[in-house]
């Protein structure tokens, strides 16, 4: 028998090695944390420029559109009136305004 030009094959080392896969026990996944639908909800009425109506906990209305908004905050521009930085916990609801 030759033994003439054999090599040894071997995979590359470079990639870490893979662990063996695991049985999966039919768990559920729980839901994300963050759907980011309020994030979507918001940046879709600003570009819109849709009027607004922001109901307040104590009842108050606040008419105007959505200019910017953060974690804690919306900004909302009103027509002739002040524009006005509300937090987040002090609103109930809001809704688009009925074109008059």
């Amino acid at each position: 028998m030759e033994t003439g030009n054999r090599r040894l094959i071997r995979p590359p080392l470079n990639g870490a090695k893979e662990a063996p896969p695991r049985k999966i026990l039919n768990k559920k996944v729980p839901p994300p944390d963050q759907t980011n639908a309020e994030n979507f909800y918001y940046v879709k009425q600003m570009q819109s420029k849709t009027a607004m109506v922001i109901v307040l906990k104590d009842g108050e209305e606040i008419h105007g559109v959505i200019e910017w908004y953060d974690k804690c905050c919306l900004k909302v521009n009103r027509e002739g009136e002040p524009n006005l930085l509300l937090y987040k916990p002090n609103i109930k609801y809001m809704f688009k305004a009925e074109p008059h």
